[in-house]
């Protein structure tokens, strides 16, 4: 993975029709470590969208090796990256525990290998199983009916709003030091997201597994699943416990917003750490079941060009 830079800096900026504004403890995606001061501080007018800037003066500037964050109006891209594709599912197992008190899933024979042998041509044997498990298992795809008697159900969608679909990544691990859970509107404002799929890496997925995972997660608020919706996003997917704030009481409101406008909803991601802010290319696509509202897809992006 190609090593990535971020400009670490205090501001000052003035503008030629008079005021300035200033800012502390500021972060910037960098293109290149080997960029001036002056450099960064037109990278950092374009990033906040200014016009009629007379001088720009960067204090403290320190420029370290950090990921990315998709800053805007910076292009970080380069311009030859080999294709990868990065798997963001959890592997599914028997006994996995997905969500606390939902039931873990149970795989069992139903021809085996040595029985088969009878069946077939001496040298040719297969392995038949049943897997018995809920729909909420895994890494998995929350559709309308999930939520609505009248929504779409799994059969239902088009795959055109689930496959190849443009990324934006919203990396947050470092976001959390105040305590906050909730990822509001102010936290998505700073891109255009409109035919997207809205990935929140908000690293909870270290827990995924343990009894840490079902208590504090990160949740997208209200505020934040109408932003969204009117951003125009196909489909919104974390690597939480859940799309909303299970510990506030039986309200849903991310869901009820997301899935009454047809936008996908995708829990228990991972890995996402591993996928670029910007440029990457999405799929989470379930089987076609008819009267299904939410079931595990294989989730992964893919980075580059063969």
């Amino acid at each position: 993975m190609t090593t990535e830079h971020r400009a670490h800096f205090d501001f000052t900026i003035a503008f030629a029709n008079g005021g300035g504004m200033n800012g502390e403890g500021f972060r910037l995606d960098l293109p290149s470590p080997d960029m001036s001061s002056a450099e960064i501080g037109r990278l950092l007018v374009a990033h906040l969208g200014l016009a009629l800037v007379s001088e720009v003066r960067l204090d403290d500037l320190r420029i370290v090796e950090e990921a990315h964050r998709g800053s805007r109006g910076v292009d970080t891209r380069a311009p030859e990256i080999a294709r990868r594709v990065i798997d963001l599912s959890h592997p599914i197992e028997e006994g996995l525990i997905t969500y606390p008190g939902l039931p873990a899933p149970t795989i069992t024979s139903y021809l085996t290998r040595r029985d088969s042998q009878s069946k077939y041509a001496p040298g040719t044997e297969f392995a038949m199983d049943v897997i018995t498990m809920i729909g909420n298992t895994g890494t998995y795809l929350d559709a309308p009916f999930h939520r609505y008697a009248e929504g779409a159900d799994l059969a239902a969608l088009d795959l055109d709003t689930l496959v190849d679909l443009p990324a934006e990544v919203f990396h947050l691990r470092d976001a959390w030091s105040a305590g906050g859970r909730g990822i509001g509107s102010a936290t998505l404002a700073d891109r255009d997201l409109r035919g997207t799929a809205v990935l929140l890496d908000t690293g909870w997925s270290r827990n995924f597994g343990t009894p840490a995972y079902a208590a504090g997660a990160p949740f997208l608020t209200e505020d934040g699943a109408r932003f969204l919706v009117d951003a125009g996003v196909r489909l919104v997917g974390i690597d939480s416990l859940n799309i909303d704030d299970t510990e506030s009481g039986g309200e849903r409101p991310a869901h009820s917003i997301l899935l009454t406008a047809g936008v996908h909803v995708v829990e228990h991601l991972t890995n996402l750490d591993a996928v670029p802010a910007r440029g990457a290319r999405f799929t989470a696509a379930p089987p076609a079941v008819r009267a299904f509202g939410t079931f595990p897809v294989r989730a992964f992006a893919v980075v580059g060009q063969r």
